[in-house]
This record gives structure tokens, sequence and C-alpha cells, in this order.
């Protein structure tokens, strides 16, 4: 497990984000959030409280990656980019996740590396770290302000047969989950959207279509849900496709595997992040490597599937 326990012993009475600071080497920011996360124990029980002080016997919680030998794609002295396989988290989203790409990030580069972007867990591809702060800070406000840009490859239900795009805003969906199981929704209050899409192939022994997609927006989902807008739901989403009995079964992890290929049509989200095309210091275009096309073999047959069902 990444996250390991370790006690010290605090001589004088200090206050808590003080101690973090001068012990761990942390700014003040740093050791903060470190308390914040409840990584400061006291007999056993987070003390969230940054400006408490603290004497005596205390325990902190610290990441330390274990990885599993996943190598850079590329990398220079301030950045890494990963080929991230699909089924695993970029950040992990408790103190018991096993395994994410963090891990990698980190035993690279050292403790003040991180990701600089989010990428769904079951989305495979290109993953942008920066190898230290300066650098996160620049990757992560480029891609705030949209001059990274980034293409995707999805497996598609249905035929497509001429390029689209999709501009329709997207909401957080704050309504509950009593009929739908969406994250986000196409709404008129929403935030813009805007993604173009470029048919590639066609397998019509699965109908299916691969398709290039370029989003000009960052909103959470945002391919997903124009394709499934569109009627053409990218095969292998447990969310936007499937009717709600088999995205709670999904959620809930009872669903059986055999089930995920009858009601989603794949094993996996079939999205793949293709490029990524930035400046930092110098002009980067750089592209997947792997063979994103061939996974079409995990494609349900389209007799078979209930995916293209949806209520």
């Amino acid at each position: 497990m990444p996250f390991v326990k370790e006690t010290f012993y605090v001589e004088e009475e200090i206050v808590a984000f003080l101690y973090v600071m001068r012990t761990l080497d942390y700014t003040q920011g740093e050791a903060q959030r470190h308390i914040a996360k409840g990584r400061l124990l006291i007999e056993g029980k987070s003390m969230k409280q940054t400006g408490a002080k603290i004497e005596g016997e205390i325990e902190m919680v610290f990441f330390r990656p274990k990885g599993k030998g996943v190598k850079p794609l590329f990398q220079t002295e301030d950045f890494m980019v990963f080929e991230k396989p699909s089924g695993v988290l970029v950040h992990p989203n408790t103190m018991s996740t096993p395994y994410s790409m963090l891990d990698e990030v980190r035993l690279q580069a050292g403790d003040k590396a991180n990701a600089t972007h989010r990428i769904d867990m079951e989305t495979s591809g290109l993953l942008l770290a920066s190898k230290h702060k300066k650098a996160e800070h620049h990757l992560k406000q480029a891609f705030e302000k949209r001059t990274i840009q980034k293409s995707y490859l999805a497996w598609v239900d249905g035929e497509v047969k001429e390029p689209f795009s999709v501009s329709e805003p997207i909401k957080v969906n704050q309504e509950g989950y009593e009929k739908t199981k969406h994250k986000v929704l196409i709404h008129p209050e929403g935030k813009e959207a805007h993604t173009d899409f470029i048919p590639l192939e066609y397998d019509a022994s699965l109908d299916a279509s691969l398709v290039a997609c370029y989003p000009h927006t960052g909103r959470l989902h945002q391919i997903r849900l124009h394709l499934f807008h569109v009627k053409h739901p990218i095969l292998g989403d447990p969310l936007y496709g499937a009717n709600y009995e088999a995205s709670d079964r999904y959620l809930d992890m009872i669903q059986t595997p055999q089930e995920r290929l009858i009601y989603h049509g794949a094993p996996r989200l079939m999205l793949h992040a293709h490029t990524l095309q930035f400046h930092y210091k110098n002009p980067y275009f750089i592209e997947s490597k792997e063979d994103f096309v061939s996974q079409k073999s995990l494609i349900y047959p389209k007799a078979l599937r209930k995916f293209n069902q949806v209520e």
C-alpha cells in the first residue's frame, strides 16, 4: 500500500503546521494540506486543525510510492508523459487505494512530482506529469487556459459516416441519480462545451466506428456525453449509454464480467488519450504508441449486446 504511517515525538509544544513544515521540509501550504487531509494523527485519530498546538507522540501518514515498473514514454528535465492503462486511477482516491499512476510519477521524479490533469480511470492513454512545482503550476495553468491541445480515439456504437461537431452546454447533475447515473447532463444552464469528431474506420461486423475526438473545452465527461447525445455512445461506457439498472450494478461493483459485455458492449471504456500538443520552453507533439485500434477485439458482438437499448 502506498500510504504508510510513521511515529514522531514532539518534545516542545508547537503549532501543528509549523512542526510539519520543519520536519518534512514542506512549504506552509503543503503542510496545511497535509494536515487538512487527515494525515496527522493524535491517539489514532486525525487532527485537521492546522493552527492547533501539538506535543508528545503523534503519527503522520505519508504517500510512499510502490510502482509496477511503468516507464515514461517521453521525458525532459521538467515533465514526463506516461501511457496510462485503462482501469488505473491517476491519483489515489482514498488512503487505501493500492495503486495509481502517482506511484509511477513519484518513483520517477520524487515527492514534488505530480500528474497535471485528470483522465477517467477507465480511459487509457497519455498522462502528462510535472517533475517539480514550477512545472506543475505552468502545466496546470496551460490546461486551464486550453493552450494544451488533446485528441482522443474512441470506438463508438453504430456507423459514423461524416465529420461532425457538438456544441452543447454541460451541467453537473445535482438533481440526484433516481433516473440516471450520469454525472453530467446536456443543459441550457450548463457551461459551454465544444467537441469535433472525425470518423476513421467502420467495422460492419461489430457495427462500431473508430472516431477521432478533439475537445476544445475541458468539461467533465465531455467526449462521453457529447457522443451519447448524438446516439453514438462509446462502447464499454458504464454510465452514458446503458440503462439505470446496469449502471447501478457497475457502480455497486456487483456487475459480472458477462453483464458488462452485454449491457455496455466492452469490458472497458473504449476511449484513449491519443495525442498531446503544447509548448514548454520548446514545442512538443507527443503521440501514444499503444495500438488502440486493435482493441476493437474487445468489443462484444452487436447481435448479443444490449448496449444500444438506452432508456
